[in-house]
């Protein structure tokens, strides 16, 4: 496989994967422990995903987190990853604005993290700052469909472009994205028919959430794949493990141990 004989993977490294058929790996990724035990597992894209207020924070929406914590986070993954791509998330607020604040949230990101490109959302209203971020050197992914940035327009996280006239729309602004530079693109909830469409009509890798078998590669937040959170459970997740079982399984040992004075022992001590 391609992703097998590369030490780094580039944004040059997607596109030879797409051309050759070979699926990409990517999962977000918040901390420097995190990306490092992704990285040395040989994922291919680490996304720092804005879920993080999610995930990290606590938040409801995507909608609070800042881009200086972004930064933050961003950075700590950037430390970690040896080999894997690492991609950055304009939060909301960074970019809509106009290009101009766009470019400058991409070019924070890049000098102060490190990573190797910056993702977001939205169709033909963002062409103008995906060009502009794009022209200073700055590698760009998209994002359609299911975009949490837009929640509270939406009012909903139902299935995204299940009506014909939006489906063309996202189709149309699928290759918008590619035209202004884009180097990937994400398409989180939408039908399976329809990204494998969108996929056979574009020339760059598409990573799909939620988007079905017939796109160039899958993403998932990592927090849920683990099954860190068992009450979040869509259909398009498939839990690899029951971390939270697992986690709170040994806690618990730990707080009886200690209450019990079992620990520490003569062994782990000075």
């Amino acid at each position: 496989m391609i992703a097998d004989t590369v030490k780094k993977i580039t944004t040059h490294t997607l596109r030879q994967m797409k051309a050759a058929g070979e699926k990409i790996s990517m999962l977000t990724a918040y901390d420097y422990t995190m990306a490092r035990l992704l990285d040395e597992a040989g994922v291919d894209v680490l996304l720092v995903g804005d879920s993080a207020a999610n995930v990290m924070a606590g938040y409801e929406t995507t909608l609070p987190i800042t881009l200086d914590q972004m930064i933050y986070h961003a950075a700590s993954v950037v430390r970690a990853a040896k080999r894997s791509l690492v991609v950055v998330d304009l939060p909301f607020g960074s970019y809509q604005e106009d290009a101009r604040q766009a470019l400058h949230s991409a070019v924070r990101i890049m000098k102060e993290t490190g990573a190797h490109g910056v993702k977001l959302e939205g169709g033909e209203p963002v062409i103008e700052a995906v060009s502009r971020i794009v022209s200073a050197g700055i590698p760009v992914m998209g994002h359609l469909g299911l975009t949490p940035q837009s929640i509270n327009q939406f009012g909903t996280y139902a299935v995204r472009a299940v009506e014909e006239k939006e489906a063309e729309r996202l189709l149309q602004d699928a290759r918008l994205l590619e035209q202004a530079g884009c180097f990937a693109l994400v398409l989180e909830k939408i039908p399976a028919a329809l990204a494998g469409q969108v996929t056979t009509a574009l020339h760059i890798p598409v990573i799909g959430i939620g988007a079905g078998r017939d796109v160039d590669g899958q993403v998932l937040v990592v927090h849920d794949m683990l099954g860190m959170n068992q009450a979040f459970k869509p259909r398009f997740l498939r839990q690899y493990a029951n971390l939270q079982q697992i986690i709170q399984d040994a806690v618990r040992h730990y707080v009886t141990d200690v209450k019990e004075r079992k620990f520490p022992g003569e062994h782990e001590q000075y």
